[in-house]
């Protein structure tokens, strides 16, 4: 028989899994509390319900995988030797060689789906398939794949979907259910009474930024160009008011452009030239509001290197031309972004205040990670280390080896891109700083989700007043709201097709 060891459930995680033993289910918790305590819970029930079968739990990246392996070691009388880390770090080879005789099998789902298409693996004898940030099932990502694969070939099919934001709308969080044949949900929230006992205190700080002359200057420059721009878009045809600086937008307008290629269309070329001109100012812009000066100047430089159309036309205009300048001269006179310069002040009041503090920074870009990094070296008692993707050349080994130094104290202040945001669970840090802010609901309760696991922490978000920071923030926000609405209305409709159908087969 399989049992837990070194845990016991909590009430709502005995709850839940009364629900998930005969359902495919989605569970969707407040980051922190246990998500990942159920699916313990249930693997131990289908493993005994039916000995012969095996386990399957998928995280979207390698050191997730690691912490669940090692939560499954901890946590139960499963031997060690039966706990399979199968990701692509195993040669292909060996993971046909050991999948066979693994009794939990702890994978990405991308090297799944791979070796499914490979003919690789078979998962006829799984009895539950556990996808981890269930939110990323959506579209044809490897977990969706992967789940419509295992309840075609596996005997006795069952589904856990784990995730604390499933998504801003209805229809992204339906397409989730169906994508992982998911038959009900089941929701906790920070204000159900079960709950309340297990969650740590969480103070939320706003502190807001103020760009000094020089950067609103450079700023001005900028948004000169990108204006004078979008003048020339409307010369073209394109009638949406020159307010447009989102992204998404330009990039959509792109596409609708090259479309217009195949019907050589003459002015089609010159719309993508400026779009493309377009996409890279405002991505300018969005450096100086909200990131730093070197990451700046980086680009700049990595314009005038550029032989494109775009990237040539913008660097002859003199407004970037004298908008470079300014940079360059602010940096080799040793001027900090007023963001840094706050966010500076901030770590060297809570570590004068609170010696042992363990404080998390996110960050989207690497190059302000590494400027971070360089100015909070120089802070008293500061030991900052960076946490960065495996697409900027960090093995899984090298981001396993930098969370084991963080956890073991040798640094207290971990600087990190969206790697840090999903799932890590270290238990001991009390403060999370937001340098910059991000438009998805998601990301944003990913990273208030990594403090006050275990004790209580506060949040802090730096926001650059009337800028990408302030709209991306309050974008979020009001997703998060839409979202909640969104997952009771689904889960009342599933509830209610539940109960229509025990009429129906009473009746």
């Amino acid at each position: 028989m399989f049992s837990l060891q070194n845990f016991s459930p909590r009430l709502y995680q005995s709850n839940i899994l009364k629900a998930c033993i005969d359902k495919n289910c989605l569970i969707i918790l407040p980051t922190g509390i246990g998500k990942t305590g159920i699916s313990l819970l249930l693997a131990i029930e289908r493993l005994n319900k039916f000995p012969d079968s095996r386990i399957l739990f998928c995280s979207p990246t390698k050191p997730l995988c690691q912490q669940h392996k090692e939560t499954f070691s901890s946590s139960t009388n499963i031997s060690k030797e039966h706990l399979l880390l199968y990701t692509g770090l195993l040669k292909a080879d060996l993971r046909q060689k050991l999948f066979p005789n693994s009794k939990v099998v702890i994978a990405t789902p991308q090297t799944i789906e791979s070796d499914i298409r490979n003919n690789c693996i078979n998962l006829e004898d799984f009895s539950l398939l556990v996808i981890d940030e269930a939110h990323r099932s959506r579209m044809k990502y490897a977990s969706t794949l992967v789940a419509k694969k295992y309840m075609e070939t596996a005997k006795n099919p069952r589904i856990l979907a784990l995730t604390a934001s499933p998504g801003s709308t209805k229809e992204k969080i339906k397409e989730i259910c169906e994508n992982l044949f998911i038959d009900n949900i089941e929701v906790r929230t920070d204000t159900d009474e079960d709950v309340i006992p297990y969650l740590q205190n969480k103070s939320i700080y706003y502190e807001e930024v103020h760009l000094t002359n020089e950067f609103e200057q450079i700023k001005k420059l900028l948004r000169s160009v990108y204006t004078e721009k979008l003048k020339h878009l409307r010369k073209i045809g394109f009638t949406k008011p020159p307010s447009l600086t989102n992204k998404r937008d330009l990039i959509m307008l792109q596409m609708q452009f090259q479309k217009e290629l195949s019907r050589h269309n003459p002015s089609a070329f010159f719309a993508i030239s400026l779009i493309a001109g377009l996409l890279k100012l405002s991505y300018l812009i969005e450096l100086i509001e909200t990131q730093s000066l070197k990451p700046l100047q980086n680009f700049f430089n990595k314009l005038s290197s550029e032989s494109t159309k775009a990237a040539k036309s913008l660097m002859k205009t003199h407004e970037i031309i004298e908008a470079k300048n300014i940079t360059g001269s602010l940096i080799d006179n040793g001027v900090l972004h007023p963001k840094l310069e706050k966010l500076i002040l901030i770590i060297k009041k809570q570590l004068s205040t609170s010696p042992h503090s363990k404080i998390i920074i996110f960050a989207n870009y690497r190059d302000t990670i590494s400027e971070i990094l360089e100015e909070l070296s120089n802070v008293e008692n500061c030991k900052p280390i960076k946490l960065i993707g495996h697409k900027d050349g960090i093995t899984q080994k090298q981001q396993l080896e930098t969370i084991s130094r963080f956890e073991s104290n040798e640094f207290n202040c971990l600087i990190t891109t969206s790697i840090g945001e999903e799932g890590l669970s270290i238990g001991t840090l009390d403060t999370a700083i937001f340098y910059d802010n991000v438009p998805s609901a998601i990301r944003r309760i990913q990273r208030e989700g990594r403090v006050a696991r275990i004790k209580p922490g506060k949040i802090i978000y730096l926001i650059v007043k009337n800028s990408m920071d302030s709209a991306y923030h309050w974008k979020a926000r009001k997703d998060e709201k839409i979202m909640k609405t969104a997952i009771n209305n689904i889960k009342n409709k599933l509830e209610e097709q539940e109960s229509l159908a025990k009429y129906e087969s009473n009746s």
